[in-house]
């Protein structure tokens, strides 16, 4: 699969450098940028080929390379949930998605999550975007960042977190009683959405220890999956440097 422009780039000779089996660049950019980019490149001992802008072009067609294209493996190492908790350092912040098969949807929520220090991102096999190129390029370098584990059947990995790591599941609805800024987080928490318009499954709902809902003021009675995500984790970010009322 092609990768290109220089977050998403960077971020795969960063994190995952060995996946990366040609590394194609413009020869007439000479800028810092560039320099340092072919610097990472050499120093994970991935081959570059310095080429004219047009080549690039050929190779890819109507996207904004902005001078730089990797041919890479499309998978990106996985990473086991439990190995993964188990190892966290800190309460873990995770966000869960039913539902969302969009790609660009899945990559916006991966860049959210990265900006918002989460630990991963969570979705079941059957109902879920795959890790594409649409969803890597739109994460801007987060699908390197934040691993996306794909569950075979989420109501039981939702109990596991819950039973196992002690994980509160809070999950988004537009009937739910309580808004979003009413809800108390624990510090080891997991966001659950669905998709647009049609929401968590049952068994997801279900599964949530506390369900909220976004305050609407306008006319539009719902927000994207990525700008939801956004907004829900920013808020669990917000509680968590919070002081807390006893201190």
């Amino acid at each position: 699969m092609l990768i290109y422009g220089f977050h998403s780039v960077g971020s795969r000779l960063k994190r995952a450098a060995a996946t990366i089996e040609e590394l194609y660049v413009d020869g007439g950019r000479q800028d810092p940028r560039m320099r340092e980019l072919l610097a990472l490149a050499k120093e994970r001992g991935v081959a570059t080929h310095v080429v004219d802008n047009q080549r690039l072009d050929r190779m890819a067609p109507q996207r904004r390379h902005q001078g730089v294209v990797a041919i890479a493996q499309a998978a990106i190492p996985r990473v086991d949930l439990d190995e993964l908790l188990d190892g966290l350092g800190e309460p873990p912040l995770l966000l869960l998605l039913d539902g969302v098969t969009d790609p660009r949807n899945l990559g916006a929520c991966l860049r959210a999550a990265d900006g918002a220090g989460a630990h991963a991102v969570i979705a079941p096999k059957d109902r879920a975007a795959s890790l594409n190129e649409a969803a890597i390029q739109t994460a801007s370098g987060a699908a390197e960042s934040v691993p996306y584990v794909t569950v075979t059947n989420l109501a039981r990995t939702m109990r596991i977190l819950q039973d196992e790591h002690g994980v509160f599941l809070v999950g988004t609805a537009d009937d739910a009683p309580m808004s979003l800024h009413e809800a108390r987080m624990p510090a080891a928490l997991g966001l659950v959405l669905g998709a647009e318009g049609q929401g968590m499954r049952r068994l997801t709902r279900e599964g949530c220890d506390q369900l909220v809902r976004i305050p609407m003021a306008g006319q539009v009675s719902s927000l994207n999956v990525a700008v939801a995500a956004g907004v829900v984790l920013y808020e669990a970010v917000r509680q968590r440097a919070a002081p807390s009322p006893s201190g």
